[in-house]
């Protein structure tokens, strides 16, 4: 299991979500096996949803006008720095030492040559961001899934996602900062980066999705399924199947019109 090496494997990864969605809406009709709650699912994203755009959504454009870009990439750098910890725990979790080793090391430089994680000092020393969490460990580890469940304030998750959560968490140092109002704040701060820099993400899934539900669902699949697999997934056989119909059904259209 090797990870995503750069910038251009990272939007290969969005590229993918994006045309699994788009399958997705052409066959949204159809009973998910994954997904037996369906019916709560649907209404507690519907809960997020409307948390987002009346709440999160504002709070992060804020913060996104106010603050400069190098204090908003400076943000960004120290809590990807934060997570590195998690990342090279889980690195060794999933017996990989030797990257686990050049995650702890990227972790140490930027720490220490990038200012606190401030600045990403690491990936010009050719030690790029590497994605791992305690989903992936227990994954790995043979725990299965479990179904879809979409978690009011969390979003889409599952079971074993939960649990690899409550990992995460545990990893993460500012959590263990008195008085509670810290890890509070700094938690705030880091969803509100995050969801300020998944601004044009949203708008593309917003405008691509003709059922906003099915497509987030099988984007939170197929990129879970991405990264446990460190780019590359088992073929699922069905959406094989699904592409292919699609294709043949857009050169039909293709032929009708020459």
């Amino acid at each position: 299991m090797q990870s995503t090496r750069n910038a251009h494997a990272s939007r290969a990864a969005l590229v993918t979500l994006l045309a699994f969605g788009l399958t997705a809406c052409a066959t949204a009709t159809k009973t998910d096996p994954r997904d037996p709650w369906e019916d709560w699912n649907r209404d507690v994203q519907g809960f997020n949803d409307q948390l987002d755009e009346y709440v999160i959504k504002p709070v992060a454009k804020g913060y996104k006008w106010v603050a400069p870009e190098f204090v908003d990439r400076g943000v960004t750098n120290f809590f990807s720095n934060i997570d590195d910890i998690g990342v090279f725990l889980n690195d060794f979790l999933q017996f990989k030492p030797a990257q686990g080793g050049r995650d702890a090391g990227r972790f140490v430089i930027n720490s220490v040559a990038g200012l606190g994680g401030f600045f990403d000092v690491a990936t010009y020393l050719d030690l790029p961001k590497h994605k791992e969490d305690f989903d992936q460990t227990l994954a790995v580890w043979g725990v299965p899934s479990g179904p879809y469940l979409v978690v009011p304030f969390l979003g889409p998750n599952t079971p074993r996602g939960l649990g690899g959560l409550a990992g995460d968490t545990a990893t993460n140092p500012l959590n263990y900062i008195a008085p509670m109002a810290i890890p509070f704040l700094t938690g705030t701060l880091n969803v509100t980066d995050q969801r300020a820099d998944l601004e044009s993400t949203s708008k593309i899934v917003d405008a691509a999705a003709a059922d906003r539900y099915a497509f987030i669902r099988n984007a939170y699949f197929q990129e879970r399924a991405y990264k446990i697999y460190d780019g590359n997934p088992p073929l699922d056989e069905e959406l094989e199947k699904e592409e292919q119909e699609m294709d043949e059904e857009l050169q039909r259209e293709a032929d009708g019109k020459q």
